[in-house]
């Protein structure tokens, strides 16, 4: 511990250390339950590339496991420390770098909080679309780390497709830059790619080219209230298949609004058993939620109301993202899975969570990225009864197998970390690990970097 203390300290300030233990302990974990975490030696704040390579290479030297973390608001574990090992905060590298209208990109340190971005390109007529429901808090390394999704998913995608090259600090301190900031680029393997959703197993990220778009019109909103959950997934799939491309497309079930409600009185409809909310950033967008709204009350629409301008649209996306937050006060714990299924499939999703909420005896409320199948299943338990603990792991496992079951997978954009390792070997297979962990022991050959994770 000195030794590694002393080697630390001739590269970084003295404030960028940090040893106390009940300041270090605040940074072994992220915010999933039933996650393992060790005790960190230290924690290390960097503000420089130069500053990350030299941890680095303190940590091969010493052999010493390093962990890197964002703001901690992952969902898997995937920023859990491990007994003994360097935790490398990114986020006091918190630059925007370069903005460029011209080139539609922006060039940004991993610190760099996701709203922040957003506004700050938005200033140039520009947009990022990806934005995790934890947008104000969460960093875009954090974000790289564990391929977010977000509400905007269905029309803009995720943040893969946004993320063009990066610089990142290797295990044994090597800085290597891969893809490109040009608009196409085909040489060699894909390697930024791979480093996206590899969370920090295969290197460290320290800059980020993203690509931008031009900013879109302001987008209305549409609310719809079903009989049913069956229902609103029928709405789902007609808009679907009826060519629509809305910027947004919500599910919360019956649940969710409840515990929305009780947070914030945002007076959402009760009576309902399934909320979908519908929007669209195009030049003219209440001709297009008004052929939506016929296609909901085609599929059993109770009630379908049109917002009348973006305050309206604006308020019902807070209740949606809210949704977590609203759940998490409805016990005194919660599991939150991450289960994306066909679009096609995503009514027997959420009718077999109703089973298995009720097989179980729990309180388990879904909201959902509707638009591209990806549902957040959330397990309310009180984690002092360990009878009910039980309980909540066990349906969190049968709502994974039932994902799998139906084409599936196990997690579209909260990533696997601690908490879904048993479960991605069940969805890779053996060929499929076996070749993971070659490319890990590729790029981090004494397996220092987030061990523990994903495999």
């Amino acid at each position: 511990m000195s030794d590694l203390l002393e080697r630390l300290r001739t590269g970084l300030p003295a404030e960028a250390l940090i040893t106390d233990p009940d300041v270090t302990a605040s940074y072994a974990h992220d915010m999933a339950s039933f996650c393992e975490a060790g005790t960190p030696a230290v924690v290390v704040f960097p503000r420089t590339v130069e500053q990350v390579q030299h941890v680095m290479r303190t940590a091969t030297e010493l052999r010493v496991p390093v962990v890197p973390q964002g703001a901690r608001t992952g969902l898997s574990g995937a920023a859990n420390a491990s007994d003994g090992c360097i935790v490398l905060s990114l986020v006091r590298m918190d630059r925007i770098l370069e903005i460029s209208p011209v080139d539609r990109i922006a060039v940004v340190e991993p610190g760099v909080i996701n709203a922040v971005l957003s506004r700050a390109v938005n200033e140039h007529g520009l947009y990022y679309p990806p934005d995790p429901s934890s947008w104000e808090t969460c960093t875009i390394g954090g974000n790289i780390g564990t391929a977010s999704g977000g509400l905007c998913c269905v029309k803009y995608g995720v943040t893969a497709e946004y993320v063009l090259g990066l610089d990142v600090v290797l295990a044994d301190g090597r800085l290597l830059t891969t893809g490109r900031r040009t608009a196409k680029g085909v040489a060699g393997y894909d390697l930024t790619r791979l480093f996206v959703g590899s969370e920090g197993s295969l290197g460290i990220v320290v800059k980020a080219v993203l690509a931008l778009k031009p900013q879109p019109p302001q987008q209305l909103v549409l609310a719809a209230e079903f009989p049913s959950a069956t229902a609103a997934c029928d709405a789902v799939c007609r808009i679907m298949e009826r060519g629509h491309t809305p910027s947004l497309l919500e599910l919360m079930d019956r649940t969710t609004v409840r515990a929305v409600n009780q947070l914030a009185s945002m007076g959402l409809p009760e009576t309902t058993e399934a909320l979908l909310l519908c929007a669209f950033d195009t030049p003219d967008p209440a001709a297009d939620l008004a052929a939506v709204g016929a296609l909901c009350t085609a599929a059993g629409a109770t009630e379908v109301v049109p917002a009348d301008n973006p305050a309206e649209s604006e308020l019902l996306l807070q209740a949606r993202r809210m949704s977590l937050t609203a759940l998490e006060a409805v016990k005194s714990a919660t599991m939150i899975d991450d289960v994306c299924v066909p679009r096609s499939r995503l009514g027997e999703m959420l009718a077999g969570t109703a089973a298995i909420a009720e097989r179980y005896d729990l309180t388990i409320g879904v909201c959902s990225h509707a638009g591209d199948g990806n549902t957040h299943p959330v397990v309310c338990f009180d984690h002092t009864d360990p009878d009910e603990s039980r309980r909540a792991r066990e349906s969190f496992d049968a709502i994974m197998a039932l994902g799998l079951e139906l084409g599936g997978t196990i997690t579209g954009e909260h990533g696997v970390g601690v908490l879904k390792k048993e479960w991605l070997a069940r969805e890779l297979g053996e060929t499929g690990i076996e070749l993971q962990r070659g490319i890990k022991a590729a790029f981090d050959p004494l397996g220092l970097l987030n061990p523990g994770k994903l495999f």
